[in-house]
């Protein structure tokens, strides 16, 4: 698959409306998603694996709950990155200690690192399944070898769908539970562990959905 199919104006276009999208949702996100379980289990796990003062990449951060704040508190030091200014501003307020960039994963450049470990929230389903190969290959490159990625998807076979979401319109791409694996596998990941669970949001506008949550390391 080609994973440069968007050419550099749209890519532009429609991580604009994406970031619009979430300026927009704000701390609704969390109010629709108040326990997060499976997150706060993928992010306690990461932290038991870690050396005290090692460096994670928070890779579409949000507002900076709950896994910036964990990692924060568990004596980590976190850089994060979102393209939603008002996520961001979330994000200064709820983890002021994070290191916090306005910034595209497909953006990422490898002097920001490199990291002991990342994670990656429900973010690459923001982006058309194209480039989703590319940003795994950017994450790669700012982790040390054998560094761990958590990652989470939402598990449905669909790629760049617009669904309302929160009030809100936004572009999502998904993977069945048996192609999520090889992916990371063939961009430079040992996966270790899949697993998923079964969410229902709080409140209106967000439907319920299978969670992946992916444990893997870079090679």
């Amino acid at each position: 698959m080609d994973d440069t199919a968007n050419a550099p104006d749209d890519r532009t276009e429609r991580r604009a409306a994406q970031a619009h999208a979430f300026d927009r949702i704000g701390a609704r996100y969390d109010e629709a998603f108040p326990h997060k379980d499976g997150q706060v289990e993928a992010t306690e796990w990461l932290a038991a694996h870690l050396a005290h003062g090692s460096r994670v990449l928070d890779i579409g951060c949000g507002t900076g709950l709950p896994t910036a704040r964990m990692l924060c508190d568990a004596g980590f030091s976190v850089t994060g990155i979102d393209i939603s200014t008002g996520m961001l501003r979330l994000a200064r307020e709820n983890v002021p200690e994070t290191d916090l960039h306005h910034l595209d994963v497909l953006d990422l450049d490898p002097s920001l690192g490199p990291f002991d470990a990342a994670v990656a929230f429900f973010t690459l389903l923001m982006l058309p399944r194209a480039e989703v190969p590319l940003a795994l290959r950017r994450v790669g490159e700012l982790l040390r070898p054998g560094a761990p990625l958590v990652l989470a998807m939402v598990e449905a076979d669909v790629d760049d769908v617009p669904i309302p979401f929160l009030g809100s319109t936004i572009r999502v791409t998904g993977y069945p539970r048996a192609e999520l694996g090889p992916l990371l596998e063939a961009n430079g990941f040992a996966v270790e562990d899949v697993r998923d669970r079964a969410y229902a949001p709080t409140g209106p506008g967000a439907p319920p959905e299978v969670q992946l949550f992916v444990r893997a390391r870079r090679r």
